[in-house]
């Protein structure tokens, strides 16, 4: 529902997410900005904070790690827009930060998160849990 509204809205998706979930938040800009075209309909706006290894190198190195998501967001974030993070603990500090700043600013957040979903549960507006297998890979963790 949250990013039917921003469609139809035309506001931003933002996508953030930590190794494996980098690449996942990177291709499901992908795939919202170029799967979803339809004609006559505007298009998805939408960024993947991962992509700009520079920037998040600078941010990281000048200032913090935990700042390099949340940093971003503040150039482009506004009233409306979404934010997706992906965090398999739920945990993640820069994750937990840009969730903060872009509800501070007025978006939704969205969180693809694994397990109890960690702190991250609790800040976003929807959060989708994804059980974990155990290590015997028969039963999910509850």
């Amino acid at each position: 529902m949250a990013l039917f509204e921003a469609w139809k809205n035309g506001k931003q998706v933002f996508l953030v997410g930590n190794g494996g979930s980098a690449a996942t938040a990177s291709h499901m800009a992908n795939d919202l900005n170029k799967l979803t075209i339809t004609t006559g309909k505007a298009r998805f706006k939408a960024i993947a904070l991962t992509d700009n290894v520079p920037l998040m190198t600078a941010w990281g190195n000048d200032s913090a790690y935990e700042d390099i998501f949340s940093e971003q967001l503040v150039n482009f974030i506004n009233p409306g827009d979404v934010i997706v993070a992906i965090s398999a603990s739920g945990n993640s500090p820069n994750i937990l930060k840009a969730v903060r700043i872009a509800k501070e600013y007025g978006a939704t957040a969205i969180a693809l998160t694994g397990d109890t979903g960690g702190r991250l549960k609790e800040l976003s507006d929807y959060p989708v849990l994804i059980p974990a297998l155990t290590s015997d890979s028969k039963r999910m963790v509850t």
